[in-house]
Order: C-alpha cells, then structure tokens, then sequence
C-alpha cells in the first residue's frame, strides 16, 4: 500500500504527495498509458520475493485449526468448501487489483491506495451511491488499521504464551513479563522499512514453518483410522464456524494491495501463472490436505489448534512450538507493514516533512500500542476475533465487488448486467461471512464474561483461533 511516495512523471502525468489528501482529477482515456511503468517504488521486490511474502501473509498458525474446522464440516463438504472459499479469495483480489488498475489508467497516475481507490470508484459509480465517496478513506483505512493491529496483538499474546511454556519447565514467571522481554526485539523488526529487506525473514519463517507442518504430519500418519469412521458432511449449523475459519485463515487482502504496490514487476502479479494465482493455489491446497488428513487422524477429539493434540511431553511436540513461535514472531513486522504504511504514509509524512526520526517514533508507538492492549486486556484474542470477523469480509469479498461495479459503470456491465449479479452475489456471502463471524465472537465473549473459569478457558483456546481468523489469516 506504498502509494505515497512521490513519482517521477512525463507529461500529464500528476506527481502525488499524498494520495489522501490529493484530488486526482480525471483524465482523458488514453490506452497509451500504462500505471505500471510510471511507478517509482524505492525498494521494489522481485516476483519471487512477492511469492515468499505471499506465502507467509496467508501461510501460518491458520493451518493449525483446518482439521477443527473439518470436523465442523466433514472431511468431503470440508475438502470442497476450503477449495470454493479459496477460489473466492483469490477472485476478491484479483477484483480488487483489476479495479485499481483502471482507475489509475483514468486517472493517469501510477499507483494508488485502498482507500483512495474506494473513494474514486464510489464518485465515478451510479448515483445511488456516491454519497458514501466522502467516507469510503476513512472506513477502509479503519478496517485496515483495525484488523492489522489487532493481527499483532494476537501474535505477542501468542509468541508469549509459547515462550513461558517453554521455561516453565526450568523457572515460571507470569506471561506479562514474557511480554515485555519480547518488546525491544518487535520493536527492532518493526524498524525494518522496507518488504526487500523483510524478505529474508519471511524466507526463514516460511521454511520453518514447513518444517513444523512436516513434523506433525509425522504424528498424523501413524496408525491413521478407517476413514469410515468420519463424518463425510458435518452438521450444517456447525457449517458457519468452518466458513468463518477457513475464510479467515486464507485471506490476506492488507498484505496483498502493499505486495502489489511494491513489486519491479506489478504485470506478473495478476497473470494467469502469476504471484497471486500460484501463491494462492499453493495455500489452498495445504489448508485442504492438512485439515483433511489432520481430522482423519484426530476426528471429533480435533482441537482448536492441532499441536494441542500433539503428546505434551514430547520433545517433538515442544519443537513444533518452538518453530511457530518464532513463525509467528517474523510474521510481526509483515503485518506491522500495513498500518504503519497507512498511519505515517498517508496522514502524518506529509506533516513531518518525510522526517525519518518521526516515521521510527511512528513505528515505536504502533508496537507499544499493540504490546499493551496484549498486556492488559486478558480478553484480547476474543475481541480481536470480532474485528477480524467484521474486517476481512468486507475488505476482501464486499468491497471490491462494490467497486468493480462503479467502475464499470455504466457501459461495462456486461449483458443482461451480469457483473452486478455476479457482484452483488460477491458481497452476499461477504456479508454472510461477517454475520457468521461476528456472531460465533460475540457469543465467545458473552460466555467469557459469564465465568471466571470459562473466561480463561475461552482466552487459552481462543488464541490460536484468532491467530487463525486474522492470519492474513488473518490478515
């Protein structure tokens, strides 16, 4: 989402301080220019770079609750049902991405934001709908916001956690102060500036965490029962739960607009072979295999994240902790990315004259935020569940579909107006997807409030769940 850097332009070309401020007048048609070789990308990734992020923004502790969300749906309604979901998120991005491509082209400029592109559509859509264009910035920088930083919060509870059992066995001390050990070293990965230089993290992070799937596959293919004895379809009132996992772990829209945004090669990203389609079809076939294989193994006994079905005192068992652990620690600085692209790139650079004291004091303060909401709210993995349920179905499903319809309107919406019906169908289950996901978290923090024991209970097992909801999964 690095669309506020400043652009070397030719001749009718606009040079942009800031997207959010901007007004970007529209341009006349012109298929001569191409948005793509107008960028200035200060640290551009290359195609491969962009698959690794890719891989680790979608690729994480979500997988760790696909055999739970199998069990949900059964293990043939699941195998279908995580393709079709996958199938569904990578269509909300391509949306999305071809969305701002023609919006760039109109408006000759060679990048733009999110928010910026929400707020450009909604102006060029059907009357109807263009009273939401003064409000569409601040929504979607809201929902982005919302749903990245609480992305962090869940991983210093979850890196936490980790840790003190790990030294529990030699010396216990209480999870805060696992916490505040942890601080100084988020804060210098966040520091980090650039996707280029986090590719090696993501590199390390995505081969650990192959290695960590790898040994639980260990655990699962031995003495695996008659696959008779699972339920080829769930219960369909359980069908919402596996929905809302399985939609929740593969997404990771944030992550993507700022890959996009940040490769040498922006073409390849949305071609048929291209960054999106492999890395894509590479995740969402892991989630298929290991939620299938995963409940096959454990059955109705799955739990909400698999290693907890792993033997607790096995020395096997602690590594595969260890290596999502510090998984899970990489994956800060990725998700840190978005929000601090969006907090000091598009509303406060501009006002510290592009400072870089300023931008780390931006950085420092965004992990402080997230590290003290996860020190003093003991609740915190439950309502970071919720605006992951409220964020991702609209930012990744509904709003792209809304703005694929205003920018083609009004000639290009197909016969019989099939890009409507197909849209509209789009941000139905998007919205499906947020009722369903917002209810299982709001009924998860009513029982929470209810009971000291189940208080605690829900916080423990609810912290790979929400890493899983907002792994993006969440984002």
């Amino acid at each position: 989402m690095s669309a506020t850097s400043p652009t070397d332009t030719k001749k009718g070309d606009i040079k942009l301080q800031n997207l959010n401020d901007a007004e970007i007048p529209l341009q006349p048609q012109s298929d001569e220019y191409d948005p793509h070789l107008h960028r200035n990308v200060p640290h551009p990734t290359t195609n491969t770079e962009t698959l690794v992020h890719l891989l680790k923004g979608s690729l994480g502790t979500g997988i760790l609750a696909m055999p739970k969300a199998f069990h949900q749906a059964g293990y043939m309604s699941g195998i279908v049902n995580t393709i079709l979901i996958g199938i569904l998120c990578t269509w909300g991005l391509h949306i999305l991405v071809r969305s701002q491509y023609i919006l760039c082209k109109r408006r000759r400029v060679p990048i733009l934001t999110y928010p910026i592109s929400m707020k450009l559509a909604l102006e060029e859509g059907p009357p109807y709908l263009r009273w939401m264009a003064p409000f569409a910035v601040l929504i979607v920088d809201g929902f982005l916001i919302v749903y990245q930083l609480g992305i962090c919060c869940v991983y210093i509870v979850f890196v936490a956690k980790n840790v003190k059992e790990f030294v529990d066995y030699w010396y216990k001390i209480e999870i805060e102060y696992h916490m505040l050990l942890l601080l100084l070293p988020l804060i210098l990965l966040n520091c980090i500036r650039n996707l280029k230089l986090l590719a090696p993290f993501s590199t390390l992070a995505n081969i650990i965490t192959f290695i960590g799937i790898g040994l639980i596959l260990t655990y699962v293919f031995q003495a695996l029962p008659p696959l008779a004895n699972r339920e080829t379809f769930g219960d369909i009132s359980e069908f919402p739960l596996f929905f809302g996992t399985t939609l929740f772990a593969i997404e990771a829209v944030g992550v993507v607009v700022a890959l996009e945004n940040n490769m040498k090669t922006p073409k390849s990203f949305g071609s048929s072979f291209g960054v999106l389609n492999v890395g894509m079809f590479v995740i969402t076939l892991l989630y298929a295999f290991f939620g299938f294989v995963g409940y096959w193994k454990y059955g109705k006994d799955s739990d909400e994240s698999i290693t907890l079905n792993l033997p607790s005192t096995d020395v096997t068992t602690k590594v595969v902790q260890g290596i999502f652990t510090v998984a899970t620690f990489i994956s800060y600085g990725l998700q840190c990315y978005v929000p601090v692209e969006i907090i000091w790139g598009n509303y406060l650079k501009k006002r510290f004259n592009e400072s870089i004291k300023w931008e780390f004091v931006v950085r420092i303060t965004i992990v402080l935020i997230t590290f003290l909401l996860a020190i003093s709210v003991p609740r915190l993995a439950l309502f970071i569940s919720l605006f992951g349920a409220l964020c991702l179905s609209v930012l990744g499903i509904a709003f792209p579909s809304l703005m694929e319809i205003c920018v083609l309107y009004p000639n290009n919406w197909g016969r019989w107006n099939n890009v409507v019906i197909r849209n509209v169908i789009l941000i139905a289950i998007g919205l499906f997807g947020l009722v369903t996901g917002t209810h299982k978290s709001v009924v998860d923090i009513i029982v929470s409030f209810q009971s000291p024991t189940n208080a605690t209970e829900t916080f423990n097992n609810t912290i790979s769940i929400a890493t899983t909801s907002t792994e993006p999964n969440s984002l």
